[in-house]
């Protein structure tokens, strides 16, 4: 019914770039906050970032200054530029979305798939 397709995962060197994408299917009428959020090996899953419907984003202290979250409602997309990239931001990275199904009048919480990201000499 509702899909959250990631993608842009992969294995970069210090101090190189990454950009995440996460696109939302399926049948729904509408989406409010998105964000990314991150897990590492014996780590709690940690929130990144947040951007809301109509553009306002948050941060983590971590990513602050080096991570850029984004939008494009057009294709309901939700994208996470990350620059500087250091070997302690390996993680399985996971987009979020709360999404409005056809006859709810409330939002529900949907998560992506994951995609690794590995930061390594």
């Amino acid at each position: 019914q509702v899909q959250l397709v990631e993608s842009g995962g992969g294995l970069v060197q210090p101090g190189g770039s990454l950009r995440l994408s996460c696109a939302a299917s399926g049948r729904f009428s509408s989406i409010n906050v998105m964000g990314w959020y991150r897990q590492a090996p014996g780590n709690k899953r940690e929130l990144i970032a947040t951007i809301t419907s109509g553009g306002s984003t948050g941060y983590a202290d971590s990513a602050k200054g080096r991570f850029t979250i984004s939008r494009d409602n057009a294709k309901n997309t939700v994208y996470l530029q990350m620059n500087s990239l250091k070997p302690e931001d390996t993680a399985v990275y996971y987009c979020n979305a709360d999404l409005q199904i056809p006859g709810n009048y409330y939002y529900t919480s949907y998560w992506g798939q994951g995609t690794q990201v590995t930061v390594s000499s």
